[in-house]
C-alpha cells in the first residue's frame, strides 16, 4: 500500500511544516501544529462552474445597482447600501452578542422583499431556529432552514433550490469529505470557504457566514478566510449591556467606517437610528470628571460621554484603565498635562471610560478627555452648562483641528447643546449663531475658558 503523505499546520495562522514542532515559527504559539493528511492536487483545484473569459470592463454589467435590501437600515449603512449580489459576507462576534438574531431578521425580511432565502445551521436544529423565529417574529414563507454541515450536501439543496440569499452558521462547522481533519481545522476552514465563495461567484448568490472568535477577539481559523470574503463585520459589545455595535472590518463594495448601532430587547435586536440620543439619554450635565465629546463614524456624528477619574495612590507603580480610549491615547495625554499644564499625575490611579459601549477611533475625544482628567484630578466642575468639547491635542500642548468639525456642531445643535469648544483652526470656517462656539488654540486657553 502507498503510504499517505501527511503535513502538519499550525491551528492559528495556518503555517504548514513537514515535521511536527513544538512552537510556531509564524505565530509563536505552542501545540498548535497538528497533524493533517495532505490534499491532493485532484482536491484542491477545481473547476470554477463558468467559463473564464476576458471582457472588456464598459461591457461588464455593474451590480451597484442589484443590492438587495436587508429591512434593517443600520445592517444596510455598515455594508455600504445593502448586499451585492454574488458577495460573500463574513460577520464575527463573541458568543451570544447576537450574531445568529441579526441573520435571521435580514434573512426574514429578504425572503419577504425577494425570493427564496436558505438559512443552513451546523449549530442548531430547525426546531430551536423556529423557537428563535417566534420569537423574533421573522417567519417568511420564502425562508427555507436546514440544519446540516456536509458542504457537499448544502450544494446540491442551494442548486435545487436555487436561493437569492444563503446564510452559514457557522464556517467552523462545515467540512468537506476529501480532506481528513475535523470541522473547524485550518484546511477544512479554507477549503469550504473556498468552495462557498466558487457558488457565490459562479450563481450570484450572496453569502452571509458566521465565524467564531478566539478569546483574544480576534477572527479564529486562518487569516486567508478575511482575503477571501468580500466584507468582513464585527458585532461589538457586551452581553450584560444593551447596546450592539456593527463595524465594518473590511468591504470591498462600500467605506469601513460606517459603525451600524443596534439595542438588545426581549423581540430581538433593534436598531438604533440616533445614537447620540441612545448615549447621552442619561446624562448629568454637572458632574466632576465628566464630559460630552463628539466623534465622526462614518458620515454620521454621534455625540458620546466621556468619564475620568483620578486617585491618589501609594503604589509603586501607579493603574491606568481605560475602556473604550486607547491606552496609549490616554498615555499621551497624561504625560502633555503633566509637562505643560504641570499637573502631577505620577501619584494618581487613572480611570477613563466611554459610556454606552463604544470604543473611540481617532483623535476627536482628546481634548475632551483631558478636560475630563484635570476636573476630576482638581475635584472641580466645569463652569459652562451643557458643555461639547472636540478637539486632538498635540504634543507641545496645542489643540490641532479635526475633519468634519461642522457636522458635530450641527448634531449638537439638533442635541439641545448651548456650549461648544473647538479648535479655533476650525471656528474660523464654521457660521453659527444659534449656539456658543469658542475657540481654543492651546491647553491653557482651554482651563481658562472651561474652569
Amino acid at each position: 500500500m502507498v503510504k499517505k503523505k501527511t503535513i502538519f499546520i499550525c491551528q492559528q495562522c495556518g503555517y504548514q511544516s513537514p515535521k511536527w514542532l513544538g512552537k510556531c515559527p509564524s505565530c509563536n504559539n505552542w501545540n498548535s501544529m497538528i497533524e493533517e493528511l495532505k490534499p491532493t492536487k485532484g482536491a484542491c483545484f477545481s473547476n470554477l462552474g463558468f467559463e473564464s473569459m476576458p471582457k472588456s470592463i464598459n461591457d461588464i454589467k455593474s451590480g451597484e445597482h442589484e443590492r438587495l435590501d436587508t429591512g434593517i437600515m443600520e445592517l444596510n449603512r455598515v455594508l455600504g447600501g445593502g448586499i451585492v449580489r454574488g458577495s460573500i459576507t463574513l460577520i464575527s462576534g463573541a458568543p451570544g452578542i447576537g450574531k445568529s438574531t441579526l441573520l435571521l431578521q435580514a434573512a426574514s425580511n429578504i425572503a419577504d422583499k425577494y425570493e427564496k432565502v436558505l438559512y443552513v445551521s451546523g449549530e442548531e436544529s430547525e426546531e430551536q431556529i423556529k423557537m428563535r423565529g417566534d420569537r423574533l417574529n421573522s417567519l417568511s414563507n420564502n425562508l427555507y432552514v436546514i440544519s446540516e454541515t456536509n458542504l457537499d450536501k448544502i450544494e446540491s439543496h442551494i442548486e435545487k433550490n436555487k436561493p437569492t440569499f444563503v446564510v452559514i452558521d457557522s464556517i467552523q462547522t462545515l467540512f468537506k469529505e476529501y480532506v481528513s481533519s475535523a470541522p473547524g481545522s485550518v484546511s477544512q476552514v479554507r477549503e469550504t470557504s473556498n468552495h462557498i465563495m466558487r457558488i457565490g461567484k459562479s450563481n450570484s448568490i450572496s453569502f452571509f457566514i458566521v465565524a467564531h472568535v478566539t478569546k483574544q477577539g480576534e477572527l479564529a481559523g486562518p487569516r486567508v478566510l478575511e482575503h477571501i470574503v468580500d466584507t468582513v463585520l464585527s458585532f461589538e459589545g457586551e452581553r450584560t449591556e444593551e447596546f450592539r455595535i456593527l463595524r465594518t472590518v473590511k468591504n470591498r463594495f462600500g467605506t469601513t467606517s460606517e459603525i451600524g448601532v443596534f439595542e438588545m430587547a426581549e423581540h430581538g435586536l433593534r436598531q438604533i437610528s440616533n445614537p447620540s440620543a441612545a448615549f447621552l439619554g442619561e446624562r448629568d450635565f454637572q458632574k466632576e470628571g465628566s464630559i460630552v465629546i463628539g466623534i465622526m463614524e462614518g458620515r454620521r456624528p454621534i455625540l458620546v460621554e466621556i468619564q475620568a477619574l483620578v486617585s491618589e495612590t501609594r503604589a509603586v507603580i501607579p493603574r491606568r484603565t481605560a475602556v473604550g480610549v486607547d491606552i496609549s491615547r490616554l498615555n499621551l495625554i497624561l504625560a502633555v498635562l503633566e509637562k505643560k499644564i504641570k499637573i502631577p499625575f505620577y501619584n494618581c490611579d487613572v480611570y477613563a471610560n466611554v459610556v454606552g459601549g463604544l470604543k473611540l477611533e481617532g483623535t476627536f475625544g482628546d481634548l475632551g478627555l483631558a478636560l475630563a482628567l484635570i476636573s476630576s484630578s482638581k475635584s472641580k466642575e466645569m463652569s459652562l452648562d451643557n458643555l461639547l468639547a472636540v478637539g486632538e491635542v498635540g504634543l507641545t500642548g496645542e489643540i490641532r483641528p479635526v475633519s468634519f468639525c461642522d457636522r458635530i456642531v450641527s448634531e449638537a445643535e439638533k442635541m439641545g447643546f448651548k456650549n461648544i469648544l473647538i479648535p479655533s483652526r476650525n471656528k474660523e470656517k464654521i457660521n453659527n449663531k444659534k449656539i456658543n462656539i469658542i475657540g481654543v488654540s492651546s491647553l491653557k486657553e482651554s482651563l481658562n475658558k472651561v474652569f
